[in-house]
């Protein structure tokens, strides 16, 4: 993901002529927080979900089924087993694929593009054993991806026993 897709840059959103960085500033910064802090609690949540529930008896949309049939069709060589951040979102041609395919769920999917963590290995945590394996995505990315893990049974490698 580059600066360009999170609102800067070209694409950027010109802050109100009434913007005092003195003062409106902190509530950026407290905003920003307030994400990490309600990422950080969805992931939590979603992976102490996935230990404890198989991944194939989970529903993460009111139509698991067609999107993952769809996203399939838009990414069906994508190993979501292991994804790799530059390989799998990076380059023109990959950011243009997915932005067409986040795009059309505007108006089906709530939040389609709020921002959440995304686990890369789909056989460990968002964080074990001192390891990172997150990555910044849409909510609709983590919808399909981790729709497609539960549906294929990648998941259900997560289970505790």
């Amino acid at each position: 993901m580059d600066i360009n897709d999170l609102g800067f840059g070209e694409n950027a959103v010109p802050l109100p002529s009434n913007f005092d960085v003195e003062k409106d500033g902190n509530n950026l910064e407290e905003i920003e927080k307030q994400w990490a802090v309600k990422a950080f609690h969805h992931a939590e949540t979603y992976e102490n979900l996935i230990k404890k529930v198989d991944g194939k008896k989970l529903k993460l949309t009111k139509d698991d089924l067609k999107l993952y049939k769809e996203f399939r069709e838009a990414f069906p060589d994508l190993n979501i087993a292991q994804l790799d951040q530059e390989r799998d979102f990076g380059g023109s041609l990959n950011k243009e694929k997915w932005r067409n395919y986040i795009v059309s769920y505007e108006k089906t999917i709530e939040d389609y593009n709020f921002g959440t963590l995304l686990r890369l290995n789909s056989s460990l945590g968002y964080h074990d054993n001192g390891v990172d394996n997150t990555m910044f995505a849409t909510r609709l990315q983590f919808l399909a991806i981790e729709v497609a893990r539960n549906m294929e049974g990648l998941n259900s490698k997560m289970l505790l026993s």
